[in-house]
């Protein structure tokens, strides 16, 4: 009877919702917490930055095509410096190369602060700024996620992956927010500056790391280094299929092109925007928060192939409900625009969680010589694949309409999931193992 009792006493602690909140443990290393607190001020600055840009475009030109012109002045910039920056990580000193860019990004900041305060008006300056800024952001990143690894257990590091996403998404909620708010009463030069400011943390937070040499034989970032990266990714069937379900997930399953649309026409929008747009832009972003909250069970998972297949198939699922709520509330049902928020916020709290295992995979299976450079692929699906899906949703909803666009997207998701799953089982059977070993670079309190 003891035995049986103390069993259950031991079950019931495991499930309590202590257990369920996020799991702070990575907050114990000093040199990830100062990363990670730093990140919670400069993610505010960064999001505020995203409203101010395309504001300012439009109030140069009162055009939305010179608007759309800066995703493409982005994109180019992302793909090529994530590229040759995943390269560089895995050649220079991570810590060097990540001052670099922080205190790059920093400088484009106060340039961006200098053109708007000094009242230039000069629309293709702010698009090259923008562009320098996101070949800063897109070398930063790579090198970033691969210094990971070196400051925590490789058990810390989905726990760690699950904080820093929950703080990205909630300054994609609080950041337009603010901007919203503030360019109104300090006009958006004193927001670029907000940026460049907050973003001192993260210069600080990079200074007191450790040294992060390189750890391969590769001396230099050129083309053969990243095809190399390339033909590494392509003996690893895992990050394979890791990267393969994630572009299905964001071209066929992520709805956002259609917001401006379905909030007009199916919500009631004014024709300049309104609460629904800003609500569906914010669902998502909101579910992630949430999920990340309460993600303290997610370092406890070890079939982890399994459960990003699982998290897939229900965004792809969240998204089929997205678009059935726009159809009936097309046909004049009610509680359609809560249904639809429903759908999407709990499409973003099952993507969180993938995202957090699919990065943390990354970062086990990869070696730490190779980090970088497949970092760098992972930055260009992220920032490329729901390009593509808006491409993909903007044709089919002119064809089918929107409704019928967000399901029959959700849908292929499913399908797309379960056909990557056949072809590659060994990703659906992969599990961590439960011994890890200390990283060299990790220092805990």
């Amino acid at each position: 009877m003891t035995n049986i009792a103390s069993s259950h006493r031991v079950r019931l602690v495991t499930l309590s919702p202590v257990k369920l909140l996020a799991d702070i443990t990575p907050l114990r290393y000093p040199d990830y917490r100062r990363l990670w607190s730093s990140n919670v001020v400069t993610v505010i600055g960064s999001q505020l930055s995203v409203v101010a840009v395309p504001q300012q475009i439009y109030q140069i030109t009162g055009s939305s095509g010179y608007v759309g012109l800066a995703g493409l002045f982005g994109l180019v910039p992302l793909i090529v410096f994530g590229l040759w920056g995943g390269a560089l990580a895995d050649v220079m000193d991570r810590r060097k190369l990540l001052l670099i860019t922080s205190a790059g990004t920093g400088v484009t900041a106060l340039a961006f602060w200098g053109q708007a305060a000094g009242g230039l008006g000069n629309v293709w300056v702010v698009l090259g700024l923008f562009a320098l800024q996101q070949a800063f952001f897109a070398v930063n990143q790579p090198t970033r996620s691969a210094a990971i690894p070196r400051l925590l257990p490789a058990e810390q590091l989905a726990a760690a992956n699950s904080l820093s996403m929950t703080v990205q998404q909630a300054g994609a909620i609080a950041g337009p927010v603010l901007a919203g708010a503030l360019i109104p009463v300090l006009g958006l030069s004193t927001l670029y500056l907000i940026d460049a400011v907050a973003l001192l943390a993260t210069v600080w937070a990079v200074w007191r790391l450790p040294a992060l040499p390189p750890t391969g034989t590769a001396r230099k970032a050129g083309f053969r280094t990243v095809l190399d990266g390339f033909a590494y990714l392509a003996t690893q069937r895992i990050l394979l299929a890791s990267f393969a379900v994630d572009v299905i997930a964001m071209v066929f399953g992520m709805p956002r092109a259609l917001f401006p649309q379905i909030a007009q026409e199916t919500f009631g929008d004014p024709a300049t925007g309104g609460v629904a747009l800003g609500l569906l832009f914010a669902s998502m972003s909101a579910g992630a928060v949430l999920g990340g909250v309460f993600s303290g069970w997610i370092p406890r998972i070890r079939r982890q192939g399994m459960a990003v297949v699982v998290c897939i198939v229900l965004w792809g699922l969240a998204m089929v409900g997205f678009g059935l709520a726009v159809g009936f509330a097309d046909l004049g049902l009610g509680f359609g625009l809560w249904i639809a928020l429903g759908c999407s916020a709990f499409g973003g709290a099952v993507d969180m969680i993938s995202a957090a295992l699919r990065v943390t995979m990354l970062q086990t299976v990869a070696t730490d010589e190779m980090r970088g450079r497949l970092q760098g692929v992972f930055i260009v699906i992220v920032a490329g694949g729901p390009r593509i899906g808006d491409v993909a949703h903007g044709f089919a909803a002119a064809s089918l309409g929107t409704a019928v666009a967000a399901a029959g997207g959700g849908v292929l998701v499913v399908i797309g999931v379960v056909i990557a799953a056949l072809v590659f089982p060994a990703f659906v059977r992969y599990r961590v193992s439960r011994t890890h070993s200390e990283p060299v670079a990790a220092t805990r309190e």
